[in-house]
């Protein structure tokens, strides 16, 4: 017993500082913001994925779900985001010695804004990038689904990370 009231002296001292609230989620969230409004991503590159805006859009939306304790409102939250997919590309990953690609590369580029009305220093304005490359010997059309969902999850985790994990 003498050997756990340190530790619970120092756990106490540590949750009485106020300065973020730490989950087992990874999460560092000032324990006054209650409030988040997650804006829908616009698709704003030239290569057209009708669907993307949206799947990345509510991708991120339930990542804070389920992640954090913030109440997702649709104006005027203590925290925003918003942003907008700028970039859709495919592009050679490698090529052979005939000089033909043997695989190729989706790229998706996304602009990201982060505002938090209470800690403005938090606030970021960046791009996230992430990729999936695929077998030429497949069309994009074939396989498009599969790697927009994977590049998806990685650009999630990203700007889940940059706006309330502070990694």
């Amino acid at each position: 017993m003498k050997r756990l009231i340190p530790i619970f002296a120092a756990l106490l001292l540590l949750n009485s500082c106020g300065i973020y609230t730490l989950s087992f989620s990874g999460t560092s969230i000032q324990p006054d913001v209650n409030s988040i409004t997650i804006n829908y991503f616009e698709y704003k590159a030239m290569r057209v994925n009708p669907s993307l805006s949206n799947d990345l859009t509510e991708a991120i939306r339930n990542q804070f779900r389920r992640m954090t304790r913030l109440e997702q409102v649709d104006t005027d939250g203590d925290m925003e985001l918003s942003g907008e997919i700028v970039g859709y590309d495919v592009a050679p990953a490698a090529v052979t010695a005939d000089e033909v690609a043997a695989r190729n590369k989706l790229t998706i580029t996304v602009k990201v804004t982060f505002t938090d009305k209470k800690h403005p220093e938090e606030d970021f304005d960046k791009n996230f990038t992430a990729y999936s490359e695929y077998d030429s010997t497949n069309t994009l059309d074939a396989v498009e689904s599969s790697l927009c969902a994977e590049i998806i999850e990685k650009l999630v985790e990203d700007i889940f990370n940059a706006a309330v994990a502070q990694w």
